[in-house]
């Protein structure tokens, strides 16, 4: 292949390397180091702008943190330890924080506002709010209760038993962090496999909660120790540079102590069905979660029909995986993944359309999209936008114009 047609680098990807903290585990140590009892360190937490939202709330709520740059550390009176905040708490663009802090704030005995960006308003909260309402929540949303801002006052919460129409994490994490605070049995129950470092979160600070297939139970209200946290690199950030070593000839990338989540890591089943030379090496538990060394290897890779129970597990990864399915020969079909349409950005639409704007062959569906890969064919090149969204903004940085 000539090296001014391979899209790509135009020399090889070789050495080590280490990723960012995880966001979703940093997320939860933030929130579960404020609310339990004891003090609690955390290495590696990812200081991006979301994680940085989600410390500045508990901030605003009472907890005692602080941050030396390289440890943070949070010294927590339990959940009765939260205060009301005298402003309203602004989440920025995370997701994560605005329903997460749903369920934590729903239980608390004082009143409070969680705001965002333009983005976050635009992001569907009934889904959390429904469930909790059921809880018995005060809990109100704009627009018939399906967006920010959000009032909450809280209240003592009925346990629940609750069927998840989706599977989400978000939704999940902020049920179980109400039934943490309530008297009595909660029972989650889930169509299909979703992150579940909440779960992992909860035993890691002491907690107690039962998972069996997709049904999660946990009885409360309970008391939860401060506990030292260790984050694992990101795989979601990993991905980038496992996809440039991929389409990148004679590449050889170690990324180290990489969280390896099962319910994380549904592309490295992708690449390998696609042809991708991707191992673990150096394999660790921290905390709970699984950590590895992965190493890749260059590969021609070929296309593959990703869907189903395999979607939640990769469903951030999608716009590099539609960037890399150009790469591989064949017709690659990715589909089931509707929930992209309510993200950051529709990332369905605005991947085929930036993708294409650069000479992918490349087309939406109503649930996904389809890639024909050319990797003899070069991108023509040319502007790009990501829309104000760090996954399809990633993603387009690995363009390598011609010549």
């Amino acid at each position: 292949m000539a090296e001014e047609r391979f899209y790509g680098y135009r020399k090889p990807l070789k050495g080590r390397l280490q990723v960012p903290g995880d966001k979703s585990i940093s997320h939860r140590a933030a929130i579960f180091g404020a609310v339990a009892h004891g003090t609690t360190t955390i290495r590696g937490f990812l200081r991006g702008d979301d994680c940085l939202s989600t410390l500045s709330c508990m901030r605003a709520l009472g907890a005692d943190v602080t941050d030396d740059g390289d440890l943070i550390t949070i010294r927590g009176t339990g959940f009765e330890g939260l205060k009301e905040p005298e402003s309203v708490l602004n989440v920025g663009n995370s997701g994560t924080t605005i329903r997460l802090l749903c369920g934590l704030l729903a239980a608390r005995p004082f009143f409070s506002v969680l705001i965002g960006d333009a983005s976050i308003h635009r992001r569907p909260m009934d889904r959390v709010l429904l469930p909790l309402k059921k809880m018995g929540a005060d809990i109100w949303g704009r627009a018939d209760d399906r967006y920010a801002p959000i009032a909450i006052k809280g209240r003592t919460l009925e346990p629940a038993v609750y069927q998840l129409p989706v599977a989400s994490a978000q939704v999940k994490s902020a049920l179980l962090l109400a039934g943490l605070q309530a008297k009595g049995k909660t029972v989650l129950t889930e169509p299909g496999a979703s992150r579940d470092h909440t779960e992992r979160m909860i035993r890691a600070f002491g907690g107690r909660i039962e998972s069996e297939g997709q049904a999660h139970t946990l009885i409360g209200p309970q008391s939860l120790k401060g506990t030292d946290i260790r984050v694992p690199g990101d795989f979601s950030s990993a991905a980038f540079f496992i996809v440039a070593a991929l389409i990148t000839p004679g590449s050889k990338l170690c990324l180290t102590s990489v969280g390896i989540n099962p319910t994380r890591i549904g592309m490295v089943d992708l690449l390998r069905q696609m042809g991708a030379d991707i191992s673990f090496t150096n394999e660790q538990d921290w905390n709970g979660e699984p950590a590895a060394d992965i190493v890749v290897r260059y590969a021609p890779l070929k296309a593959a029909t990703v869907g189903g129970a395999l979607i939640p597990k990769l469903i951030d990864e999608i716009p590099i995986i539609a960037l890399l399915a150009t790469q591989a020969e064949g017709k690659t079909i990715i589909k089931d993944a509707a929930e992209l349409k309510v993200k950051e950005t529709n990332r369905i639409k605005t991947t085929v359309n930036e993708l294409k704007r650069i000479g992918a062959d490349i087309e939406e569906t109503d649930d996904g999209m389809i890639i024909y890969g050319h990797p003899d064919q070069p991108f023509s090149g040319g502007s790009a936008d990501s829309c104000g969204d760090h996954r399809i903004g990633m993603m387009l940085g690995h363009r390598q114009p011609k010549g």
